[in-house]
């Protein structure tokens, strides 16, 4: 029997939106031809050809696949499949914002009862005095649950109705991941839910994908959420690490509007795996575990270990880098900035970030000395109590910029 080949060219005209909100409207359509090779079964098979491409777009579409015979042998079949399919661009805006801290939190003082070091010492050098832990029955999906709701609330927008959820982690409830839970704890019934780990630059980078989501005319409601639980993996008695992390989650909703009205201005978005050994918890489990002795033995990962001043210094040079290329894309200078909003990780790379930009105090956004570093929920906290004070406006121009472990680092540019 012939080897079943199957060729398929598709000639495809896309014009898909830019980083900039001024996308137009767009049309993609898709041709593609598929021949197959003389055989019998192919022949066979060809004749019950169907095509539901165009039905995943809740439209009909119809194809033909003619099959000649001639003196019982059968002829190479030939079937012309056209589809087309039409995408009306979209914009995104923030609607809603919301934030969850866990009840616990530890004081400068208190973490002077566990290691060598004191208030001072630690303010100087990092500007936190203090960070929440999660305690009790608290876990990731339940801060990320809790701020999720708050920022439907303020959306006014139902859970059954949310889209898509897009949960910025890395430290899941579940290693398969913990977007699905807190899908299940909100009662978003009819809403994809995934994981997106990207450390500290998780929750920028799962906004830019939440817009394109709806920029691409697919989705109407999404919730990006941002939260961390790093204190199970922080060495409590280790002065470098434990003085720095707390726990928290934050979330906004985003909905679509008017492509012209599009609140994205520009993006950017970078990693570099090569500078992955400044900041790591890796996999200590067992290696070759399937003939071991700790065959049943569980799994774990090592605790938090990093690099402190080659990771200050990657984040000094690369935050003022990645904001000018976003605006740079969004046509704007630094001038236009009304709110810089970074990963909270040093109160030492704020001011550095804001100095570059020549940004005066009340243009930039700061809580690290109330929670430290909460790693993907940094930049979501930090947003939706800045709006609560109404330190951020309708109309603002909003400039954020996570970075972290990967190496990863991102920014984008919003109208508020």
């Amino acid at each position: 029997m012939d080897k079943l080949k199957t060729w398929v060219v598709p000639i495809v005209h896309f014009h898909s939106p830019s980083a900039h909100a001024d996308a137009s409207s767009s049309r993609a359509r898709e041709r593609s031809r598929v021949m197959l090779p003389s055989s019998s079964l192919a022949t066979a098979r060809a004749a019950r050809v169907v095509v539901v491409r165009e039905r995943a777009l809740g439209r009909s579409s119809a194809s033909r696949a003619s099959v000649v015979n001639q003196r019982g042998r059968a002829t190479t079949t030939r079937t012309s499949v056209r589809a087309s399919a039409s995408f009306s661009t979209a914009g995104a805006r923030i609607s809603g914002t919301g934030k969850a801290l866990p009840e616990k939190y530890l004081t400068n003082d208190d973490l002077s009862r566990l290691v060598e070091t004191n208030d001072e010492w630690i303010t100087a050098r990092t500007g936190i005095r203090k960070r929440h832990v999660i305690s009790g029955d608290e876990t990731l999906t339940s801060l990320c649950a809790k701020a999720a709701m708050q920022a439907l609330d303020r959306a006014n927008v139902k859970a059954e109705d949310v889209d898509l959820i897009i949960l910025a982690t890395s430290s899941p409830d579940d290693i398969f991941g913990s977007a699905c839970t807190v899908q299940a704890a909100i009662g978003a019934k009819k809403a994809l839910a995934f994981d997106l780990t990207a450390a500290c630059s998780g929750f920028v980078i799962g906004l830019v994908n939440g817009a394109q989501y709806i920029r691409a005319g697919g989705f109407k409601n999404v919730l990006v959420i941002g939260g961390d639980v790093l204190s199970r993996y922080v060495d409590w008695r280790d002065r470098g690490t434990c003085i720095l992390f707390g726990d928290g989650a934050g979330a906004v909703v985003l909905t679509a509007t008017d492509a012209d009205a599009c609140s994205l201005k520009g993006f950017d978005m970078h990693s570099d795996g090569s500078q992955n050994h400044h900041l790591i918890a890796q996999y200590m489990g067992e290696k070759g575990k399937p003939m071991s002795e700790g065959a049943s033995s569980s799994a774990s990962f090592c605790n938090i270990s990093m690099n402190g001043q080659d990771v200050f210094k990657f984040a000094v040079r690369t935050v003022p880098m990645t904001v000018n290329k976003s605006l740079e894309a969004a046509g704007m200078s630094a001038e236009d900035i009304d709110k810089l909003v970074l990963h909270q990780a040093n109160q030492r790379i704020i001011d550095s970030a804001a100095q570059r930009f020549g940004l005066t105090e009340d243009k930039v956004v700061s809580n690290i000395a109330e929670y430290g570093n909460t790693s993907a929920g940094s930049v979501p906290i930090a947003l939706c109590e800045a709006v609560e004070q109404g330190a951020i406006k309708t109309d603002d121009v909003i400039a954020f910029a996570g970075f972290g472990a990967g190496l990863t680092w991102a920014s984008c540019i919003w109208k508020f």
